[in-house]
């Protein structure tokens, strides 16, 4: 017979406590984003609030890391494994061109006549006085040098 798996969460690190705070206040803000009525909204639109809570929550870490020093690497894995930051998303952000990437599937395309997400396009490009959103994410613009 074999055996039955349980979910065994592992215990925080040390520096837990430091951003514990700050990912229970998204995690909050998370719930009533899902739990906001949608009534009139087109379908891409509910998700919105979603991906950017998402993104600023993977961002706080990424910065808290990367940029401030501020956590250690076994807390900033430890956080990732936890599903509390997008990896895939951090590690776009590493990358040249990508340093404000809003979500990943504004460059995952699945129509190869289409080639970029309109967000990915910078805004001297783009016509005056023209709002542009995108459809997945909602962003107006995360292309880098503005």
């Amino acid at each position: 017979m074999p055996k039955i798996k349980t979910k065994r969460t592992k215990k925080a690190p040390v520096g837990w406590e430091l951003i514990s705070p700050t990912l229970d206040e998204f995690n909050q803000k998370m719930r009533d984003a899902e739990n906001e009525p949608h009534e009139g909204k087109r379908k891409t639109e509910i998700m919105w609030p979603i991906f950017r809570i998402h993104h600023q929550q993977s961002r706080y870490i990424y910065e808290m890391f990367y940029k401030k020093n501020e956590i250690t690497r076994e807390l900033y894995e430890y956080c990732l494994n936890e599903g509390h930051a997008d990896k895939n998303l951090i590690a776009k952000w590493k990358k040249n061109g990508y340093e404000r990437l809003c979500c990943l599937p504004c460059i995952q395309t699945k129509d190869h006549n289409f080639a970029t997400c309109i967000c990915r396009i910078p805004k001297d490009k783009l016509d005056d006085g023209r709002i542009v959103e995108c459809v997945s994410c909602g962003c107006k613009g995360c292309a880098t040098g503005d």
